[in-house]
């Protein structure tokens, strides 16, 4: 483990129901300094060179909608935070956003993923086999440039350019978490055949294991990609 990072850190939440869960705590026992910005309300232009770390959590929207207004906003700013060599940890939304701003191709998948499902690794160091809770519609080719480390066959589901890593599936997910996306998102669930209470028990029964998978992947990040041995 490194010496306290004690990062300077913005979180951008794209809507109330997807708040950043174990993503807080975690940062939290990192003594960071933490502002959320709620990017879907808030406008105001963000230098990421205020920053050590920039954090996107997940959106019922889709990362090549330029038609909702954050969207290209967001993109924008990942693209200084890029030029300014400033981490960036995304996770789903957020990984699909990071995928963008370096050339990877955007679209709706075939198949949606939602549940509790393991991934492929190339390195399962840095990014277990899990399972990691996934609930996400669209997907993404391999970022040019990028090493992808985990996949399904979906498609990517990290990868690592410079300081930075995408995921596609939510290690900060929590069992309330998980309480208010059945809540809102009953329909998605409906249309995928998924049952909300079996998702709600097995997300309880997981709750503890995830959160050690989770506190080993973050701490993985920061000491091996965003201040550590894989820097570029």
């Amino acid at each position: 483990m490194t010496a306290a990072w004690k990062p300077r850190t913005l979180i951008l939440q794209h809507e109330e129901a997807t708040p950043p869960g174990l993503m807080t705590t975690w940062l939290h026992e990192q003594s960071a300094r933490v502002e959320t910005v709620r990017i879907d309300e808030d406008d105001r232009a963000l230098d990421p060179r205020d920053y050590d770390l920039i954090v996107s959590l997940g959106s019922e929207f889709a990362a090549f909608d330029d038609s909702i207004p954050f969207v290209p906003r967001e993109a924008k700013l990942f693209e200084q935070a890029r030029e300014a060599d400033v981490p960036i940890l995304g996770l789903c939304f957020g990984g699909q956003m990071l995928a963008r701003v370096l050339g990877a191709r955007l679209y709706r998948s075939e198949e949606a993923e939602i549940g509790w499902l393991p991934v492929r690794t190339k390195n399962p160091e840095l990014i277990g086999i899990g399972p990691w809770f996934q609930w996400h519609f669209d997907t993404f080719s391999a970022p040019p440039g990028a090493e992808v480390i985990a996949e399904t066959d979906v498609g990517p589901q990290a990868f690592v350019s410079g300081r930075s890593l995408g995921l596609q599936f939510h290690p900060e997910v929590t069992p309330e978490i998980m309480a208010e996306w059945v809540r809102v998102y009953p329909h998605e669930l409906r249309a995928e055949g998924v049952d909300p209470a079996g998702l709600l028990e097995e997300t309880q029964r997981r709750a503890a294991d995830s959160r050690r998978l989770t506190w080993r992947l973050f701490d993985r990040f920061r000491d091996e990609v965003a201040t550590g041995a894989r820097r570029t």
